[in-house]
């Protein structure tokens, strides 16, 4: 069976009446009264979401999860750093301290709590997701994943999750197709989950939204994504190196292009750590050792605010539902009509004056 990546569809412009593209409504619903003003949420990475991205992102409308890669107080510390106003998520694991975190993170007044594992179709996370909806008040959104077929989003919203993070493999720093063969395209994993969705909505079956994680490089990726039947994408490579992501710096010294010792006419670039938390290095920091090596680490030049980033993206995702002609992202699913493209056409889709 041919499996689709977000390179391999183009999504058909229609019809639109939209005259303005501030009428398109982006907000989306993640369950127990929860609105956000845009679909994002950024990624529980320790070299993406702390505290400080966390406030950003809800500023722009958005939710940030704490990562878990710390120790029980520290995570519950960035949590009230910036629980004033502001309600982030926060990541467990499904293993050794889990619910001690859980219950801290709780008792802190956390309200959205992320199963955060590689391979979410798995024993541990149906235990995990018992022991903590079992903990927990009615009004604890539990997110869980990653999984990357039907049947899985089936499993875990039998399971108890609120909602599932559909993605295995496709992160710009993960490997595990690589090491283990194993996963599907994103975009095809999300477009199998939200068919699934809506036979067991059909069925009368609870249903629960589903978030794409993985593979998104641009705009147009999450117009895709969002098309295809995800009700919010989870950003790690995008909003990573921004002022607001955690992580060591460095500067790198460039000559005509070219990595220079610092000297006469060199020019200084800020560089900041992005990495996969399945990588050699992650996996060494913050549990002394390492079992498969399933992720990279890398430097990234620096970028500066992540509200440049976050308005970019919102611009592109409301010209991209414009081109559908619809003004919110249930109309988006809807009315998407995708379209099959050959790599010659990819090439063509791309900025390709200087190929």
């Amino acid at each position: 069976m041919k499996c689709l990546s977000y390179d391999d569809v183009l999504l058909e412009p229609q019809y639109s009446s939209i005259i303005s593209r501030e009428d398109i409504n982006l907000s989306s619903n993640l369950g127990f009264g929860m609105d956000f003003d845009v679909p994002f949420i950024s990624s529980p990475m320790d070299t993406v979401t702390e505290d400080k991205m966390a406030m950003s992102m809800a500023i722009h409308g958005g939710l940030g999860i704490v990562h878990r890669y710390n120790t029980i107080d520290k995570q519950v510390e960035m949590y009230k750093n910036c629980s004033t106003t502001i309600t982030p998520g926060c990541a467990v694991g499904v293993s050794g301290d889990y619910l001690d975190r859980a219950r801290a993170l709780i008792d802190a007044g956390c309200r959205i709590l992320c199963v955060d594992v590689a391979h979410g179709h798995h024993l541990l996370v149906r235990q995990a997701l018992d022991g903590l909806n079992s903990i927990s008040a009615l009004s604890i959104h539990i997110m869980a994943g990653n999984v990357a077929s039907a049947k899985a989003y089936r499993d875990l919203v039998s399971w108890g999750a609120h909602s599932v993070r559909i993605g295995v493999g496709g992160g710009s720093i993960c490997s595990t197709r690589i090491q283990t063969g194993h996963g599907i395209p994103t975009f095809q994993a999300v477009r199998d989950c939200f068919s699934e969705k809506k036979k067991m909505f059909a069925e009368g079956l609870d249903v629960v939204p589903i978030i794409a994680d993985g593979g998104i490089k641009n705009s147009g990726d999450i117009v895709k994504a969002l098309a295809a039947g995800a009700n919010f994408v989870m950003l790690g490579s995008l909003l990573a190196g921004t002022n607001e992501s955690p992580g060591k710096e460095k500067l790198e010294y460039y000559r005509s292009g070219q990595a220079w010792g610092r000297g006469l006419h060199s020019i200084p670039i800020r560089k900041k750590l992005y990495r996969g938390m399945a990588s050699k290095e992650a996996q060494i920091d913050w549990k002394g050792t390492y079992s498969s090596d399933e992720g990279i680490e890398t430097w990234i030049d620096a970028k500066g605010p992540v509200s440049e980033i976050i308005q970019s993206l919102v611009g592109g995702v409301r010209s991209g539902l414009s081109y559908t002609g619809a003004r919110n992202i249930a109309e988006l699913q809807d009315n998407a009509v995708f379209k099959l493209q050959s790599p010659l056409g990819a090439l063509e889709s791309s900025t390709h004056i200087m190929k």
